[in-house]
């Protein structure tokens, strides 16, 4: 490819896509400069360093997922809506591992802040979990067993961890039937005494 026509947003695409082909990690500077046929030093009139690239390109699958996920979702509440978002959670892991992997790294809260689909996530997500009757600082410890769980089952899902002839997607429907149940039966703290709310 020629030189012309190189932007930000374009070398990002190209790096989302080239994750999924040889793995996040494994996207550098010089591998994407050799995919359009330059050198590498023209890539940073375009973006700093390998760091913001991989920030963009997070960025960027963040968006792809959480529209996939919000499609899901959309008209859904309680365990049909958190099953909807699981589903779709997991499709997108699966599918492109390299992206996925990309969504994993950590962001500067500043650059998160102002990212429309990290805004976008948090409000579906969060919006979810609230038709359990959760609130602070509840919403951020259900965030973070939804989030543990659904990474730690792709990711060992992905790989052929899961030895036992126990069917795969079986399994998994009930994790997601766990979850459904821990939202439900979410244990109240002494300063917040209400008893579990079942969502609508």
């Amino acid at each position: 490819m020629a030189r012309a026509g190189l932007t930000a947003d374009r070398l990002a695409a190209a790096a989302a896509e080239l994750a999924d082909e040889v793995g996040f990690d494994h996207v550098s500077l010089s591998a994407l400069a050799r995919r359009f046929g330059v050198r590498d030093a023209s890539l940073y009139s375009h973006v700093k360093n390998l760091q913001d690239l991989r920030t963009r390109v997070a960025l960027l699958v963040g968006g792809e997922m959480i529209d996939r996920i919000a499609a899901a979702v959309a008209g859904r509440a309680g365990k049909d809506a958190l099953a909807a978002f699981a589903n779709a959670y997991r499709a997108y892991a699966l599918e492109h591992p390299g992206r996925y992997a990309a969504t994993q790294i950590r962001i500067d809260q500043a650059l998160a802040a102002d990212s429309p689909a990290l805004r976008r996530t948090a409000e579906i997500t969060y919006g979810m979990l609230r038709a359990y009757g959760l609130e602070e600082p509840d919403l951020t410890d259900a965030v973070r067993l939804l989030r543990s769980t659904f990474h730690g089952y792709c990711s060992l899902e992905s790989t052929g961890a899961f030895g036992a002839p126990r069917d795969v997607q079986q399994s998994w429907e009930r994790a997601v039937d766990a979850l459904h149940l821990a939202l439900v039966n979410w244990p109240r703290t002494e300063q917040d005494p209400r008893p579990p709310r079942p969502p609508h």
